[in-house]
């Protein structure tokens, strides 16, 4: 590169980063905005989600039973497990859809006679499955009563003088080769590789639009546009101004994440791997990704008149670091599939988890990635170029 071309460069970078730093609010907003949020949801949704499953695990979980008078000794084996019986509302089916009960039991009016008999006797589980805080009473609900019908069984067996172990034709056992860090971080490692995806992908959201979009419409970029610079240098100088806030941003976010990951007592939080060299694979996957949201930013906002019509793209924007979440929830992906590496957004989210899990991406998956995000980046930067060499760009509505 020649030396006047990198100086102009460095001078159109300069005057961006001068500029945008001058509007102190935005400039500490766009810069410390992720380095903010993110200890706030680590800590504040790790100590509520361990708060309320302890709280529903260890306190007594009353529930409503009717015909509790049917199954005398079923009511009295619940209460040693701490589920104890109180009196049913009116409309039972009312109450639970409207979250006045979690769950409830109703037990059958000729549960003494089939129970008498020797035959399964009935017993209703009353809950909306559609209500995530009813999922603990229900589980502990069910399991009690799952251990309360095979205990009886065995003793009814045993009674009979056959060895309950006649009824298990096979012997089923289960080994979880998951690391610790897997099973206890499984939620936040969903959760922060689409935060991290988000914060990279509009890191530098505000200086790229406010450079192109921004300036149309404040009449200055016509100036700029009339004077001898390359179009390409004045991209590139203009596209690594909102890089580096974004790089910055998302490093601030990631030092964040290890401080509050250190700070917290919550499991979920503290198993993530924070150790320097899984930072620095976070690091190394989110910068190709600012790349690319920078040059798509760019190419979008060279081809608005005004910051509003280029702020009116956020929507959609910020809906497509989602989209690989949702598809995953479908369609879960087995790690051999090297195509995914190459996919944006699923890559990023793919090689995320991965860090966060304390695993290593093998090379040919770090090769995919890498070649592909740099390669759409490339693109995206190069369609950016062509839009600002249009005439039109010059012409303010």
């Amino acid at each position: 590169m020649k030396m006047p071309t990198f100086s102009t460069f460095m001078t159109v970078f300069r005057k961006e980063l001068r500029d945008f730093a001058r509007d102190r609010r935005t400039f500490l907003m766009a810069l410390l905005l992720g380095p903010l949020v993110y200890p706030v949801l680590m800590l504040g949704m790790g100590k509520l989600m361990e708060a309320r499953i302890s709280t529903q695990l260890e306190k007594p979980l009353e529930i409503p039973i009717i015909g509790a008078a049917y199954a005398p000794n079923l009511v009295a084996w619940l209460e040693t497990q701490d589920i104890r019986a109180k009196p049913a509302p009116k409309d039972l089916v009312a109450a639970i859809r409207n979250q006045d009960e979690d769950v409830a039991l109703v037990i059958a009016p000729n549960f003494g006679e089939e129970w008498r008999a020797g035959r399964p006797a009935k017993v209703e589980v009353v809950a909306d499955t559609t209500r995530s805080n009813a999922d603990v009473p229900i589980e502990r609900l069910r399991g009690a009563l799952n251990a309360y019908s095979g205990q009886v069984g065995a003793l009814r067996l045993v009674a009979r003088g056959v060895n309950p172990a006649l009824t298990q034709s096979v012997a089923v056992t289960q080994r979880d080769v998951a690391t610790p860090e897997a099973k206890q971080g499984r939620l936040m490692s969903i959760i922060l590789p689409l935060i991290l995806v988000l914060f990279a992908f509009m890191g530098g959201a505000n200086l790229t639009m406010d450079v192109t979009a921004g300036e149309r419409e404040r009449h200055s970029l016509e100036p700029l546009l009339a004077t001898p610079v390359s179009r390409g240098v004045l991209v590139s100088g203009k596209m690594a101004a909102a890089g580096l806030i974004g790089i910055a941003s998302i490093i601030l976010t990631l030092l964040s994440f290890k401080l509050s990951a250190a700070m917290s007592t919550s499991a979920m939080a503290s198993s993530l791997d924070v150790s320097l060299p899984a930072i620095g694979r976070m690091l190394l996957v989110l910068v190709p990704l600012v790349l690319i949201g920078t040059a798509l930013l760019t190419f979008i906002s060279a081809g608005s008149k005004s910051m509003k019509e280029a702020q009116s793209h956020m929507v959609w924007l910020m809906f497509m670091p989602m989209l690989p979440g949702y598809a995953l929830m479908a369609y879960p992906l087995k790690d051999q599939d090297l195509w995914q590496y190459a996919v944006p957004f699923l890559s990023q989210n793919q090689m995320l988890v991965k860090a966060s899990r304390g695993e290593t991406a093998s090379p040919e998956q770090w090769a995919i990635y890498l070649v592909c995000a740099l390669a759409l980046a490339a693109a995206l930067w190069l369609a950016a170029i062509w839009r600002y060499r249009q005439e039109k760009l010059a012409i303010s509505s």
